[in-house]
């Protein structure tokens, strides 16, 4: 498959930036050839598109079906593998924020919380007890807002992607809101 010049050029930055993800340059550079592909590819397209080893492709696309990020289907009357991505970006984003806390943000928060079972033995590590809960608290958080994520349907996160901006006004609202309940009750009492 020739790819034309707009998809080859954003196929070889995805790759790139892959690499800055975490990911081998090629897994980054097969998702991206999925993710812009009408039909579904199978390895051997991929191969020859990609210009990499078979078994470069076989593995990528092992770690992405890990990350549950391709989708593996059969056509009809041929026995070959074909891949796909899911069509809905904000499904494909939750996947990943998934992943990502399952990969990351779980054992972390796991090691932490061992951690800070032990007491202190003296003020250095009581200070680092105090830094390591200070994070504990914040990943803790971060894994709830996760999971809480998860729960909203893909309409849901786009609405709540697209209060961008206006998040920290509406935080400044309540905080006004806050005073002035605040001033109510306080001339009640």
């Amino acid at each position: 498959m020739k790819l034309a010049p707009s998809i080859q050029s954003f196929v070889l930055h995805f790759g790139e930036m892959g690499s800055r993800w975490g990911i081998n340059r090629t897994v980054g550079q097969i998702y991206a050839l999925l993710f812009l592909s009408k039909d579904p590819l199978n390895a051997d397209q991929i191969t020859e598109t990609l210009e990499v080893s078979r078994s470069n492709v076989s593995m990528g696309l092992k770690e992405l079906q890990s990350w549950r990020l391709v989708r593996l289907q059969h056509l009809p009357n041929d026995r070959r593998e074909y891949f796909s991505t899911p069509e809905d970006i904000i499904e494909i984003a939750l996947t990943l924020v998934e992943e990502r806390r399952k990969r990351e943000l779980d054992p972390t928060l796991t090691l932490l919380r061992q951690t800070l079972m032990d007491p202190p033995i003296d003020s250095a590590e009581e200070h680092a007890h105090d830094r390591m809960q200070q994070m504990c608290t914040l990943m803790e958080q971060v894994s709830k807002w996760s999971h809480d994520l998860q729960k909203l349907t893909p309409k849901e996160v786009d609405r709540l992607l697209m209060l961008g901006s206006a998040v920290p006004n509406l935080l400044k609202m309540k905080d006004k809101l806050s005073m002035v309940t605040g001033s109510k009750k306080e001339k009640q009492e």
